[in-house]
């Protein structure tokens, strides 16, 4: 028996000795102390030693226990101290080295292209003003000269509440509100949001963003409505973009005109962008119907004005050249961040 012992308490402290890790310490001392450990075991194992000499036993068992446990507690304040003096160095944060680079935000293009727009009508004088995305069939048609069965609403894909509630086919209802509560002159750019039933594609969504804009004053002519498009163009896309009108129709204005930019890709060269034509169609425009200025209250006789809207997709896709509508709402950051 004293020989087992000598044994155990040897063999254990030189596993003590050994041990890297705390975990280790303790599984050493349930291998020997715990309720199954080897010392216990002996312990256990008295009942069946001679009475003379359980006592003498026992304290042996009880002297290299002793032995251990102080051991066994040296050793792990050694190696806290070792753990601890690890984790520290681990954790040291040296406050000279420079900061984790952290990426930066960005706006996305078409709202880059949106400010833009609105800094240049700002700049010429123009209010900002918005409307409700839903809106009354009186406001989004009715007002604008497109009465119920017009044929033009069937142009415009309409998502319909009911009878009489949409959602807005574009941001010329916020134009009808002003011109109903308002007395000229007006001078106003109403960006926003708006749905049409088209099919999503290169060119198309169902909900876009347009920009509109409208004057009401005396002696407002279709020459103001050219020059303030040409003027835009010039500081939207630089130097050497100009504007041409064809005649169209559009029930809101009379006479009515689609807009043409040179590219500004080919400088009106003729490019894969604009089809070797060297113009790209971007809006529609015209002089404000003279019935339209009547049903809002407005002395058609004393003011005139013009109006025009664009898609604020559209001039994002021509200045920054991109090829698909759909890169706009992908929420890929590859793409997304290369604008800032």
């Amino acid at each position: 028996m004293e020989n087992k012992l000598r044994e155990i308490r040897e063999r254990v402290l030189s596993e003590l000795e050994e041990a890297r890790e705390s975990s280790r310490l303790e599984q050493i001392r349930v291998g020997v102390l715990g309720k199954k450990g080897e010392l216990t075991g002996l312990l256990r194992g008295m009942g069946k030693l001679p009475a003379e000499e359980r006592p003498k036993v026992g304290q042996m068992v009880n002297e290299v226990r002793q032995v251990l446990e102080d051991a066994l507690e040296q050793r792990q304040q050694e190696l806290r101290a070792i753990e601890k003096d690890a984790r520290l160095r681990a954790e040291a944060v040296d406050v000279t080295l420079p900061g984790p680079e952290r990426s930066a935000g960005s706006l996305h293009p078409m709202n880059i292209a949106l400010n833009r727009m609105i800094d240049v009508f700002v700049g010429m004088g123009y209010e900002v003003v918005e409307g409700y995305e839903v809106e009354y069939d009186h406001y989004n048609f009715e007002l604008l000269n497109i009465p119920k069965n017009h044929p033009a609403r069937d142009a415009q894909d309409t998502f319909y509440v009911d009878d009489n509630i949409v959602l807005r086919t574009h941001t010329s209802p916020v134009q009808a509100r002003i011109m109903t509560t308002r007395k000229p002159p007006i001078r106003v750019i109403s960006p926003g949001r708006v749905y049409r039933a088209d099919e999503a594609d290169a060119t198309h969504s169902p909900v876009f963003h347009q920009m509109e804009g409208l004057v009401i004053d005396e002696h407002i002519t279709m020459g103001d409505l050219k020059g303030t498009l040409d003027e835009f163009a010039r500081q939207m896309f630089g130097e050497g973009i100009s504007t041409r009108f064809r005649p169209s129709f559009f029930p809101f204005t009379e006479p009515s005109a689609e807009v043409d930019l040179t590219c500004a890709n080919c400088k009106g060269q003729g490019c894969r962008m604009c089809k070797g034509t060297g113009w790209i169609e971007v809006l529609g425009a015209g002089m404000v119907n003279p019935k339209v200025l009547e049903m809002c209250g407005i002395d058609s006789k004393k003011y005139s004005g013009f109006a025009f809207g664009m898609g604020v997709e559209r001039m994002a896709l021509l200045k920054y050249n991109i090829p698909n509508l759909r890169y706009l709402y992908d929420n890929d950051l590859r793409f997304l961040t290369q604008y800032r």
